[in-house]
């Protein structure tokens, strides 16, 4: 039987590396890239900027993928001096709008990665996909945007609204856990917030769970990608330390209410029990740690 073709864009990203690694043996696979190539150098893989329209369609009419999985964006919930308000429109809403509209062009199911942060984070906690919408930073907002336009363009699309990810990262990927685990073996103390709550999952996992999701033929739909456990980061790091047997006192709380410009959002941990009826269910936070931690190793 003839290969399914997966595109996948941001193919060099913290989640994109392990999409790669998932689908490159059942899949013929084009990963997609821009500034950094990661470990899309193992993989038939292009550098392109999806903000080009032509370019984009180009890969499109040569590669004529039957699924397309984006996850490039600029994700930093803070405007940093490396990107302004246009830049995240361009990257998150008009570059999406173009792949949702190439991808009804050629019949290619999209699959989009959205995150948490779209939900009102003073609602409660286990937040259903129905739940009130409220993003309070530009990367929430835009990424909102961005799932208006799936639903707009794409009649074959799967939202995926993915929780706080972690793990060690592949190549080049850079994260705060990765950064929790460099400190901690430094020992080197690492702040951390007590006073938001997700319900984090590793990278590795939501890739998985994303191969399990195509196989179900899931479509027109918003599921909640996430852990069962709901804490904090500083809480994630007293886990980190419990099994890798790093110093806790190098834990500082903090609030993020003392970050300046930081879109303080309280909870929005998930509710994933659009999981379940699947027979889909995350590794628990423990198993994912110590997955992590062996991949540092």
């Amino acid at each position: 039987m003839k290969k399914q073709k997966i595109l996948i864009t941001g193919g060099s990203g913290f989640l994109g590396e392990y999409l790669n690694l998932e689908f490159s043996h059942q899949f013929e696979l084009l990963s997609l890239f821009n500034s950094t190539i990661g470990n899309c150098s193992n993989f038939n893989s292009v550098k392109i900027d999806l903000r080009n329209h032509s370019e984009v369609k180009n890969i499109f009419s040569s590669f004529n993928p039957d699924i397309v999985i984006h996850t490039a964006a600029i994700t930093s919930p803070i405007i940093s001096t490396e990107h302004t308000t246009k830049d995240y429109y361009e990257c998150n809403v008009k570059a999406t709008e173009t792949l949702a509209q190439l991808c009804e062009q050629f019949n290619s199911k999209l699959i989009y990665t959205s995150t948490d942060l779209v939900y009102a984070g003073y609602r409660g906690n286990f937040l259903k996909e129905d739940s009130k919408l409220n993003p309070l930073s530009i990367y929430a907002e835009t990424k909102l945007l961005g799932e208006l336009a799936v639903k707009k363009y794409s009649p074959n699309y799967l939202i995926l609204r993915t929780a706080l990810l972690f793990g060690y990262g592949i190549t080049r990927s850079k994260n705060y856990f990765r950064h929790m685990i460099d400190n901690l073996q430094k020992s080197q103390p690492i702040n951390l917030f007590t006073d938001q709550f997700r319900t984090p999952i590793s990278a590795r996992d939501v890739a998985t769970i994303i191969n399990k999701l195509i196989i179900k033929e899931i479509k027109c739909d918003i599921i909640n990608i996430g852990g069962s456990e709901r804490i904090s980061r500083f809480e994630l790091g007293e886990k980190l330390c419990d099994i890798g047997s790093f110093d806790k006192s190098l834990l500082n709380k903090i609030s993020m209410y003392q970050i300046p410009n930081y879109p303080a959002v309280e909870d929005v941990s998930l509710n994933i029990d659009k999981l379940k009826p699947l027979g889909i269910s995350p590794m628990s936070i423990d198993e994912s740690i110590l997955k992590s931690l062996n991949e540092k190793l």
